[in-house]
């Protein structure tokens, strides 16, 4: 993490949001919020002009609304929810009520498929962080730990994939990847964001390319 002043307690605030993301699905539980702050760190070096304790905070946040939309299976907007949650989180740990706008548009704003763009280079940053997570060598690990959970098929092919639908059996990591994870680059905000995430995204282009040959070389014929 960048060297910086918190204006609250940034220890109890972290314990705080470990604890409430405690029984979270293991794609988006503590340790993805840990690497997407991690994420975030590194593309602050590129930019000195953001405010390093808002994104921080906001990578933090970011998923504070996931245990409710997981709860939904996924009827409700855990961006939208989050961001309602921003100020009781921040003011019980001491960090100023003007910090609530700012960070809760940093959590509106960071859903892939959410209708709010980010409207500021922290909440573009933090976007692209929680988008790395998906990518790459951790993105294969996080997308066949959720089809495994949801039961699904180790592979399919890509017409089976395309012609399957969410939660279903057929919802397999290759889904995850050609319906969603392929797209991520471009979806990208930061120009250091989206030159990791054209790197992350050709890795996984590659494994696919590979699985697909192990598993479909040819048809078994009884």
């Amino acid at each position: 993490m960048p060297h910086m002043t918190f204006h609250g307690n940034f220890k109890s605030l972290y314990a705080d949001v470990r604890e409430h993301l405690g029984n979270s699905g293991s794609c988006h539980d503590f340790d993805h919020t840990l690497r997407v702050m991690a994420n975030a760190a590194k593309l602050l070096e590129q930019y000195e002009q953001a405010n390093s304790e808002f994104v921080m905070l906001g990578a933090l946040l970011h998923d504070i609304g996931r245990p409710e939309e997981e709860k939904k299976r996924g009827r409700v907007c855990h961006a939208a929810i989050g961001a309602e949650m921003v100020k009781n989180f921040l003011c019980r740990h001491g960090f100023p009520e003007s910090f609530a706008p700012p960070i809760a548009e940093i959590v509106r704003s960071h859903r892939f498929r959410g209708k709010n763009e980010p409207q500021s280079i922290e909440a573009e940053i933090v976007f692209d962080a929680d988008k790395l997570d998906s990518l790459g060598a951790i993105g294969l690990g996080r997308a066949f730990v959720f089809a495994g959970r949801e039961n699904a098929r180790v592979h399919n092919t890509e017409a089976e994939a395309l012609a399957g639908e969410a939660y279903s059996k057929e919802d397999t990591a290759y889904r995850e990847y050609l319906v969603k994870l392929r797209y991520l680059p471009r979806k990208m905000k930061t120009a250091a964001g989206l030159k990791e995430a054209v790197k992350r995204a050709a890795f996984m282009a590659d494994f696919f390319e590979k699985i697909n040959q192990e598993t479909f070389s040819g048809d078994f014929e009884i």
